[in-house]
Formats: structure tokens, sequence, C-alpha cells
């Protein structure tokens, strides 16, 4: 049985990242002040944010064990985009109709990139999707000039801060009945009970919300597919749709304070204001049934948006929750303007599945009750 996401984000980061070898050392990781954007602009003189955003990447969230600097040479970053993309065209190929039968328990071969790891944690040796249906990035982030080996840039070794024993007391009580809601496609199923009724299955499993933090805050990319963002930019108000799997999040501008306490969303309330050319997000006001990488109510993320070229926004974000962690943590990368389209993720229409796991659930059960009656 796998563990939830949370609890394996530390485990899916320690792919082996480095195909090349030797390291860059960073002189500072601090970011650059930005000069005035270039870019359009709203007719009220703010940078213009409207439009449709890429944000497929093969680079992790948290820096993969052995990898001792955020960033990564010319050379390396070349190496690891060579052998992701040699990769996915192999995965792409016809299949040969005469080939043997595969080995005995499934393929089991040692991944060599991050995308890699996760499409195995995700299938197991017997596979998961095939792979038409993925659309991985198949480069490494780049940002102000440098590429980078995570998402994460505080701490300093690219590593999401210890959690605290509270938080880790909290979260083990809490999944000894139910999955954890944040639990991604590589989850384990859950203790029994978890499948009593669909309010204890993951919000991605229901449709409700994208996994892996997709929709955010702060949004991450999911390595998978459905990798658009699309940004509708108001005076009053500015709207980010996540292609997965349906979200939309509304920014409240220059609100000079947070929905009271005691309303509360999956996405949390957020408010946003102009420092410069610098958008910010400040976002409060969680559920605990959002619970992202573990976080309790007290979830905190204040993100951060500037334009690194005409093209190009460089997204920021920092996570606080006293509860959860020993301290904040940030990361950034960018996202990339397009010209593709946001196409609806029919998922809850056809979401067939959920029906059938509890079915399941409920047949298992009399099975059990019956083979216990006979003992």
């Amino acid at each position: 049985m796998r563990k939830p996401l949370y609890l394996v984000a530390g485990l899916l980061a320690a792919a082996t990242l480095a195909v090349g070898a030797g390291h860059v050392t960073l002189a500072a990781q601090a970011a650059k002040p930005a000069a005035k954007a270039a870019g359009p602009r709203t007719a009220d003189g703010m940078p213009d944010f409207n439009g449709t955003f890429e944000l497929a990447t093969m680079t992790p969230v948290e820096r993969p064990n052995g990898v001792k600097s955020l960033g990564l040479s010319d050379k390396e970053a070349q190496a690891l985009e060579a052998y992701e993309r040699a990769r996915q065209q192999k995965n792409d190929a016809p299949l040969d109709p005469n080939r043997g039968a595969p080995p005995v328990g499934g393929e089991r071969t040692q991944p060599k990139s991050y995308l890699e790891f996760l499409e195995q944690a995700g299938g197991g040796v017997v596979g998961g999707y095939n792979n038409f249906w993925l659309q991985g990035g198949d480069t490494v982030i780049s940002v102000d000039g440098q590429k980078r080996s995570s998402l994460v840039i505080d701490p300093e070794d690219g590593k999401l801060p210890a959690m605290k024993p509270e938080a880790q007391k909290r979260n083990a009580a809490f999944l000894a009945g139910a999955v954890a809601p944040d639990a991604g496609e590589s989850a384990a199923s859950g203790p029994p009970g978890a499948f009593d009724g669909p309010e204890l299955r993951p919000l991605a499993e229901r449709c409700l919300l994208g996994f892996g933090s997709t929709s955010g805050p702060p949004a991450l990319p999911n390595y998978f597919y459905n990798n658009l963002h699309q940004i509708v930019q108001t005076k009053d108000s500015i709207m980010i749709l996540t292609e997965m799997v349906h979200d939309a999040r509304v920014v409240r501008m220059n609100a000079k304070e947070h929905l009271p306490s005691n309303i509360r969303k999956w996405m949390g309330d957020s408010i946003g204001h102009w420092e410069g050319d610098t958008l910010v997000i400040d976002t409060t006001n969680f559920t605990g049934k959002t619970q992202f990488r573990g976080s309790s109510d007290q979830l905190h993320v204040v993100e951060r948006i500037r334009r690194q070229d005409p093209k190009t926004l460089i997204y920021r974000f920092t996570v606080e929750d006293p509860t959860t962690w020993d301290r904040p943590w940030t990361g950034e990368y960018p996202w990339i303007q397009t010209s593709e389209r946001i196409f609806e993720y029919a998922c809850h229409e056809g979401n067939y599945s959920l029906g059938g796991m509890l079915s399941g659930a409920r047949v298992k059960e009399a099975e059990d009750a019956a083979t216990k009656k006979k003992q």
C-alpha cells in the first residue's frame, strides 16, 4: 500500500535527476530586483497578465537527493532534457505487435528522470496511462537566465522544512480512517472505512479539485497533463482558471482585509494588490478539507507574479503554516504564455469509477461478513 502524496513527496523528489556530472554552486539565491517590466499594460497602467499560460516542466518541486545546488549548468540541463525527450519519443512510438510477454510481475526499471519516476509511481510495475494521454514537460525551469534543479528555493537545500511532531500526529490520526483530501493518483487507496461514502474519497478522485495542488494556492505543475492556466484580469478582480480540472480562483483586488474567519473555502480567500509591477496575492481562510501536503486550516500562502519578458511570467509562492512546518518555504517557476486553447476536463460527467468503487466495497464487506460467520 503506497502512502498518501504528501507523505511520499520526499520519495518522489528523490528520483535521480543527475544525468551528467557536477553541479553549479549558487552564489546567492535571492531574486534580483525586477526592473520595469516589458510587455503590455492595461488601461489603468498595470502589467497586463491576461492570457493562457503553459506550466509543464520536468523540474521537481523539491531538489532531488544528490543534487547540491539550485543552479544547473547548461550542459547538465541539456543532458536532462535530451534524456527526457528521447524517453517520451520512445514511449510515443508504435508498439511492436510481435513483442513478447512482459516479465512476470511487470516491468521493473530504475527511473532516471523525475517524470519517469512519477509515471512509475502512478502506474506501478504494470504501467498506468498509455503515453498518448500524458503531456509532461521536457524542459527544466529557467528563472532570470538560470537553469534550476527544483522549484523550491528556500530552504537553501531545496527541501520542504521538517513537519512538526504535532502535525505528524494529527495527520496520522486522520489517515487512520480516511485518505488525504489532496491525494494524487499514486496515493494509497486508504484504510478500512475509507470507502464508506463519497465524501471520504480524495477531492481529485471525486473530480472536485485537480490533484497535486495544480489549482493552488500554491499553484503547482501536475506533471502529467492539462498544464494550462488562464488569467483574466480587471481592475477590481483577477481570475485564474486551471485546466485541471475546472477550478477558477477569483482574487479580490485591493481588499482591505480577508473574509471573516468563519467563512472558509477549499482554495482559500485570496486578496491582491500591486507592489510596483509585481502582483501580490495573499490567501488565508482555507478549510481543513484541502490539507495541502498535510497542512491545517491555518495555511497561509503568499504568491508574487511578475513579468520576466513579454511572454514569461515568474510565479513565486511562499507557504506558511505554524501548526505544520518548522518554518515557511518558498518556490518559484515560469509560466510561459501560449496560444494553445484550454479544453474542458470532462471528469465528473463520466466518473463511473467512484460508484463502482463504493459498490465494490459493499460487496467486499458482505463477503467478509459471510466468511466471518462461517468461521
